[in-house]
């Protein structure tokens, strides 16, 4: 008998069983994005901010590819969808919202940390939400504003203007009142659209195993020109326009009269009553 196998007798036969093991490549990159979220608490725990939400924008990149090697190299596995949940719980809830108070929420007292705090609980039942409803979801579509792209409007804006200077001396475009309560605007704003039935592009019709025309491949190479241009500007722009872009996606369908839900099963079934408003 190995260490590790269990054996199961019939007659005549022996058949060993190995035991259920951990697929290594999509974990690591669970763990890398994990790594990503602890290291901007921390960095934002010596007030070094930028480094903050560099981190967070990392570990948005590896919790896009850990799923996607997943389903590359077929290593799905139950334990890999509850690590990529807790990961992106750490990164994309806790990670925003400590960062956003220690730069500028715990000026504002209670509202600062409450603040804070209902972005970090949203974080939570979008993720609960997410996971519940995946097998009843359109596809095509995220159930309100996915948890990474919250924390990208969050950290994006502390990194532009960390970065910019814009806060520096006499001549910085915002006062430090004003900037306070434009942080806990957006951190509310982040948080509460997580919750929301708004549809948001997922992006995951796009299949990456297909040939492409080369005029894709020069537009990917233009867009990491721009990017490098002055990545937080270019960054926090275009997570802007994705965070409201639901609510024009919202309005457009309300306009045509088409359902604007995004669950794709039938009203009829009791489970789903009231995920379709």
């Amino acid at each position: 008998m190995h260490d590790g196998d269990d054996l199961t007798e019939t007659p005549g036969v022996v058949v060993r069983k190995r035991r259920k093991g951990i697929y290594i490549l999509p974990n690591l990159f669970t763990l890398a994005a994990l790594f990503g979220g602890f290291y901007a608490i921390v960095m934002a725990m010596n007030g070094r901010f930028e480094l903050a939400a560099v981190g967070v924008f990392c570990a948005m990149v590896l919790d896009s590819l850990d799923g996607r090697v997943a389903r590359m190299t077929n290593t799905q596995s139950a334990f890999g969808e509850q690590m990529d949940s807790l990961s992106d719980m750490v990164s994309f809830g806790v990670a925003p919202a400590l960062i956003a108070y220690e730069w500028a929420l715990k000026g504002l007292g209670r509202w600062g940390w409450i603040a804070a705090f209902v972005y970090c609980s949203c974080a939570a039942l979008r993720l609960a939400r997410f996971n519940v409803n995946t097998a009843v979801v359109d596809k095509r579509y995220f159930q309100g504003l996915p948890s990474p792209a919250a924390a990208a409007l969050v950290t994006g804006f502390i990194w532009l203007l960390s970065d910019s200077g814009l806060l520096r001396g006499a001549d910085g475009l915002l006062t430090w009142t004003q900037l306070t309560w434009t942080m806990f605007a957006l951190t509310l704003y982040a948080g509460l659209t997580m919750v929301t039935n708004v549809p948001f592009y997922s992006f995951k019709d796009i299949h990456m195993k297909r040939s492409v025309p080369f005029a894709a491949i020069v537009l990917i190479v233009l867009a990491i020109a721009v990017i490098n241009i002055h990545a937080p500007t270019v960054l926090f722009g275009v997570f802007i326009l994705y965070g409201f872009s639901g609510y024009a996606v919202y309005a457009w369908r309300k306009a045509k009269g088409l359902q604007t839900s995004v669950i794709s099963t039938s009203k009829d079934e009791p489970e789903e009553r009231g995920l379709h408003k």
